[in-house]
């Protein structure tokens, strides 16, 4: 009992050290100049363009990927 009484404490602390850590970074994000948010916007812009032109290849190497899992399959089953 004693040594659960002191762990809650302890998490308590931890839990108090988190959320004070959590409001003071909130804080430091608060003021960013418009040059910054301007090249987070364009990091953003260029990140959904490159997944835009990779969606084409992802779907081609699954479904490369599932068919010949198929014929695998398939081909097993015809040889036995």
């Amino acid at each position: 009992m004693n040594q659960t009484i002191r762990m809650v404490k302890q998490n308590g602390v931890y839990a108090s050290v988190l959320t004070a850590g959590v409001a003071l970074s909130s804080n430091a994000f608060a003021a960013l100049p418009a040059a910054a948010s301007t090249a987070f916007t364009d990091v953003q812009t260029d990140g959904l363009a490159l997944i835009d032109l990779a969606w084409p290849l992802a779907i081609a190497l699954t479904s490369a990927v599932i068919v010949l899992g198929l014929f695998k399959k398939f081909a097993k089953k015809a040889a036995s």
